[in-house]
């Protein structure tokens, strides 16, 4: 769970490396987040327009047609559109509604910073330059690109971003993130890291 909450830890950090379970689970987390607020927000939403439509703030608007062939035949087809009365809406929908709404928006902007902070430095951890995030500006196929990014695995040992998030080969202090090689700290790692361990100590 440590890594789940370490880019709001390293909040505008964009130097280093984040390694795929970092950004994963904060993905999982943002997605747990919105899916709450969101569930929320809907709950509320569907009620509201069944109360207007109980009301009589929607009132249905049908469009008919017609054509005739050479054989005389008939035929006509209808559609239904609803014209909604927003101003019984926006009653119905409540002072609840509003918070849940403005707390989204506030949860989105507290957010912006360490999620692309975290992008960047999963970024850096595949040895590529924060700037490439910017391909994301190519529909579909720069997502597709960030995508196999994300998801592909860092770079062994220090590169120029700085030393290896999940420790071992070599780089400082276990060669991750903090002084115990990555985070949180691993069972049985030694403290200054290197790898291969020595002979007798787990690694």
């Amino acid at each position: 769970m440590g890594y789940m909450f370490l880019p709001l830890r390293r909040y505008a950090d964009f130097d280093g490396r984040s390694r795929r379970k970092e950004f994963w689970l904060w993905q999982l987390f943002n997605f747990i987040i919105g899916a709450a607020l969101g569930g929320i927000a809907l709950a509320m939403i569907i009620p509201a327009f069944m109360r207007v439509d109980a009301r009589g703030g929607i009132t249905p608007n049908y469009n008919s047609y017609s054509y005739s062939e050479s054989y005389g035949s008939y035929s006509s087809s209808y559609s239904w559109e609803g014209n909604i009365n927003l101003d019984m809406l926006m009653q119905e929908l409540g002072t609840g509604f509003w918070i849940v709404s403005g707390l989204m928006c506030l949860w989105s902007l507290f957010l912006f910073i360490p999620a692309l902070a975290v992008t960047i430095r999963r970024l850096h951890d595949t040895d590529r330059s924060g700037w490439w995030i910017f391909i994301s500006m190519i529909p579909l196929i720069g997502a597709i690109v960030l995508l196999v990014f994300w998801c592909s695995d860092g770079t062994r040992g220090p590169n120029r971003f700085g030393p290896d998030p999940k420790g071992g080969y070599g780089g400082g202090h276990g060669g991750g993130y903090g002084h115990g090689g990555g985070y949180p700290p691993q069972p049985g790692y030694p403290p200054q890291g290197g790898y291969p361990p020595p002979p007798g100590q787990r690694y």
